[in-house]
């Protein structure tokens, strides 16, 4: 069986009832939404889907910074006044 990741889980059926009063008891929380007792999705709030995507776009700005780091040897050097 698939491990839940949320502390609160609901079925769909009880999520088609009223979604909004299970974000509310979440408070914020993610919910697990199940499907024969199986993790069919996750609900979460808008805000924390926003800071997901945030966090996951500076981990790949980062990587690329630490890609072209790597290449500095292959830099070449340019005068300001050059541009």
């Amino acid at each position: 069986m698939r491990q839940v990741l949320a502390d609160f889980s609901v079925s769909i059926s009880e999520l088609k009832k009223n979604p909004t009063a299970l974000l509310t008891q979440a408070s914020g929380s993610p919910i697990a939404v199940l499907n024969h007792n199986k993790p069919a999705a996750y609900l979460i709030p808008a805000e924390t889907y926003e800071a997901l995507m945030d966090t996951i776009e500076d981990y790949e700005l980062t990587k690329l910074v630490e890609e072209r780091r790597a290449d500095k040897d292959k830099a070449i050097a340019v005068s300001l006044d050059d541009l």
